[in-house]
């Protein structure tokens, strides 16, 4: 066989390789992907056992206009329930007209109904974190020395030695400031293997840069790492070990709250750290994230600020609002793992009127903090930017009582306008659903608080 004979066959033969392993990873892929929708289904239709439900309502379609089922847009026909659950008002009927009838009797009324029939629980007991530095770079960020360490942090897994969880951070800060910084915390997307993150456009400086060249710290969560984003994951993570591995109660915790747990345990950490004025620590997410985030707002007072991205339905667009995402879509077998079990009657038996509080009642927990909504104008609807707005507008009287300004605004929302007098802040961006057009307006509006 010749020479030019010899590398041709093994040019092909190398090709032929190339293309059975591709063949073989796509199938290999094709079936854990199978056995991940079975055992999603598996849990999905265990829930609406324990639910005693038969049918869940379907879900919108927000990409296709033309479907039958196409997701409503039109905002003339958006309000189905005009009147929301009264946030000053107690559920025997007396309204709340203190600090102290706020901190002590409505405000623990709304966080046992968004613990039992929108988010779920968090057990008692959960073991504790070894957290481990597992690397440390040295880069010049925004034109500044900046360390940034990568850490895991075990959990203590004797309980149920067959799950392990180890929750991924990124930590970075700068070298040159010899004080405690204020600091972002992000619950942060990371895709897969052979998925890259979309690129930023060419004239936008990633947040990381920006808030470098303030003078504060990033971090960024993981939050996969805490528990999985499908509902063949409630076995595991940390929901599945503290369940030992079997299938939730209807009022154990979904997703969003785990990430939100995993938020509140890098901040317990942060407290040991001497760069960090954890006091001064905000928290960031955006679409799904962005409703974790908003979780983590509300139910842990030692997050200083937050700048809640594009959350829509379970996050802090109302839930009464036909528009965009609905109930039904989050409670479809997709999504329904984000929330309690019992979430799932609201889709199901029960309407949208049968829930005792509403997504305005989430702002108010974060209150007096600030907390600063964001959201894209063309190409977000999904989100309902108006209904996040408004549920900013009905959170504002809980703010006015504890001495601050709520969301200060008369008007519909405008474009690129900034709405910021108050500690609750708005602003829709003209892009589409993306956090990067907001950040240098949150950043100025966060400079009053994180100092």
């Amino acid at each position: 066989m010749s020479r030019k004979l010899s590398i041709t066959f093994l040019f092909s033969l190398l090709l032929s390789w190339c293309t059975w392993a591709q063949v073989a990873r796509t199938a290999e892929q094709d079936s854990l992907l199978a056995d991940r929708n079975r055992k999603t289904q598996a849990d999905y239709d265990q829930m609406l056992q324990q639910l005693h439900i038969n049918n869940i309502r379907p879900g919108v379609n927000g990409s296709n206009p033309k479907a039958p089922n196409a997701a409503n847009y039109d905002e003339s026909k958006a309000t189905i329930y005009p009147h929301l659950p009264a946030v000053l008002q107690l559920n025997n009927g007396k309204l709340v007209d203190s600090k102290r009838s706020w901190n002590y009797h409505r405000k623990p009324e709304i966080v046992e109904d968004f613990e039992k029939e929108i988010y779920g629980r968090i057990p008692d007991n959960i073991p504790p974190i070894s957290w481990k530095i597992i690397s440390t770079e040295n880069k010049t960020m925004a034109g500044f020395p900046v360390e940034v360490q990568k850490l895991k942090g075990t959990v203590e897994n004797r309980r149920f030695p067959s799950i392990s969880v180890q929750m991924e951070v990124t930590i970075g800060f700068r070298k040159d400031l010899k004080k405690a910084m204020p600091a972002m915390m992000e619950l942060a997307w990371v895709f897969p293997p052979g998925m890259n993150r979309p690129p930023a456009p060419a004239n936008e400086i990633p947040w990381t840069e920006q808030v470098i060249a303030k003078g504060w710290a990033f971090i960024q969560l993981n939050p996969t790492s805490v528990q999985a984003d499908h509902g063949a994951g409630l076995k595991s993570g940390i929901i599945g070990l503290m369940n030992r591995g079997e299938f939730r109660k209807a009022d154990d915790w979904g997703s969003l709250r785990a990430w939100a747990w995993g938020a509140s345990k890098v901040l317990d950490y942060l407290e040991t750290l001497p760069q960090i004025k954890y006091t001064h620590v905000g928290i960031t997410g955006h679409s799904r994230y962005g409703k974790a985030a908003a979780v983590a707002m509300a139910f842990d007072s030692r997050f200083a600020i937050g700048y809640i991205c594009s959350s829509g339905a379970g996050g802090l667009k109302l839930y009464r609002r036909n528009y965009g995402e609905l109930i039904e879509n989050v409670a479809a077998k997709n999504e329904y793992h984000w929330m309690a079990g019992n979430f799932l009657k609201y889709a199901g038996p029960l309407q949208w009127n049968d829930l005792a509080i509403d997504a305005h009642e989430l702002i108010a927990l974060c209150a007096p903090r600030p907390i600063y909504i964001g959201v894209g104008g063309n190409g977000d609807s999904w989100a309902d930017p108006y209904g996040m707005y408004l549920a900013g507008k009905e959170a504002s009287p809980v703010y006015e009582l504890l001495g601050k300004k709520g969301l200060v605004s008369d008007s519909n929302p405008k474009i690129n306008e900034a709405i910021t007098q108050g500690n609750i802040a708005f602003r829709m961006h003209d892009k589409g659903h993306v956090t990067g057009p907001n950040w240098p307006n949150f950043i100025e509006f966060a400079s009053k608080y994180l100092k």
